[in-house]
């Protein structure tokens, strides 16, 4: 475990395993403890630097929303990766870790050797989709920092995004519960207001700027991102899409065998 201070900001990171690097990026209310079921195969031939990012585990939480912006945030994880001496890394971001990836791969194509992507998106097309979600994270971020963490986990988990897990091991859930549970109101706000899917930069005029070899990861009963990622396909370059059946939203944590062969064959 190591923690970096970073542009004035703490972050932690978790570092193991040895072989070529790959950074993986958890999604929203999520942190390093994402990756768990995936870390021990992973490390057998990869050095994993998992991150914490900002405003969520271990790394800080911020009180000035600008910090969290993504191009701020990406900026951050490539200072990360020069403080690690690693130049180029293969990339796994989830969801919101996703948006960051793929950001990075736009900005910073260099650093990158490979990106996967599980249910991931570039963002929203037009601005008045971006405001009216603006205006929604605003307020959700608002009840997050009035009603406090256990309120908003009661309801992040009735969202129907959720639906497939219901099949899940109920150790697996409460074990997840219990790291949602652990989340600060006002990381989780702030990264809301910050680098939520209104506010960040749309990157669908760039997809076609990705050259490096790319996967996206969607689940087969995850309607929404598996349509959006079906576009995605279409305008980049070296990519491979790669639908997992049975499985939502979470597909590392619902099919974690199925999901590691589309790392591990990298």
């Amino acid at each position: 475990m190591t923690r970096f201070m970073i542009n004035g900001h703490h972050y932690h990171v978790e570092v193991s395993g040895s072989g070529v690097p790959i950074v993986l990026l958890h999604g929203f209310t999520g942190d390093t403890s994402t990756w768990q079921l995936l870390r021990t195969t992973l490390e057998a031939s990869y050095q994993v630097i998992a991150i914490d990012i900002l405003g969520h585990g271990k790394s800080d939480k911020p009180s000035t929303v600008t910090s969290y912006h993504m191009q701020n945030v990406a900026r951050d994880i490539v200072q990360l990766m020069d403080g690690l001496s690693v130049h180029q890394a293969h990339l796994l971001g989830y969801s919101m870790g996703g948006r960051l990836g793929l950001y990075l791969a736009v900005n910073y194509p260099d650093r990158l050797l490979s990106l996967i992507l599980e249910s991931a998106s570039p963002g929203l097309a037009t601005e008045q989709e971006r405001e009216e979600r603006r205006i929604r994270d605003n307020a959700l971020a608002d009840k997050i920092e009035a009603n406090g963490i256990p309120w908003f986990v009661e309801y992040w988990e009735r969202l129907s995004l959720w639906e497939s897990q219901k099949s899940l091991p109920q150790e697996i859930l409460e074990s997840q519960r219990k790291q949602r549970l652990q989340n600060d109101p006002h990381g989780l706000a702030n990264s809301l207001r910050g680098m939520g899917t209104g506010v960040q930069p749309s990157l669908w005029d760039e997809l076609g700027s990705v050259t490096i070899p790319t996967r996206l990861i969607v689940g087969e009963h995850d309607k929404k991102f598996l349509q959006i990622n079906h576009e995605m396909a279409q305008q980049i370059p070296d990519v491979k899409m790669i639908t997992i059946t049975g499985v939502g939203h979470t597909t590392h944590l619902e099919n974690p065998t199925e999901f590691i062969k589309h790392i591990t064959s990298l």
